[in-house]
Order: structure tokens, then C-alpha cells, then sequence
């Protein structure tokens, strides 16, 4: 049985946080913005330290 860790699950809190504070979750209807989010979630460090994760495709 896979079990989650709970460093993990604050790190995808707090990745959803910074996210959605930073506009990367607000329109997910087409499949750059979706890329942009989830790219966002798994990679807010890069977001917190100003990298530009929005995909134009």
C-alpha cells in the first residue's frame, strides 16, 4: 500500500496556494492554462522567485 507523506501533502498545499494567488488556477478551460497550473503547483519555487511558468501554445 502507497501511503502520501505528509511533506508531500503540504508541499501540494502549499504549491495550490501559491498557484492560485499568482493566477495560475483561475481560467483552466483550455490546455495551456491547464499545463500552466499544474506546472505551477509542482513548481512554485520557481513561481515564488518570479519565473514565468504561463504557457502560450
Amino acid at each position: 500500500m502507497n501511503r502520501v507523506s505528509l511533506p508531500g501533502i503540504v508541499y501540494l498545499i502549499i504549491g495550490i496556494i501559491v498557484a492560485s494567488n499568482r493566477g495560475y488556477l483561475g481560467d483552466l478551460g483550455t490546455v495551456s492554462h491547464l499545463l500552466s497550473g499544474f506546472l505551477a503547483v509542482f513548481l512554485w519555487p520557481l513561481v515564488l522567485l518570479g519565473v514565468n511558468l504561463h504557457l502560450a501554445l
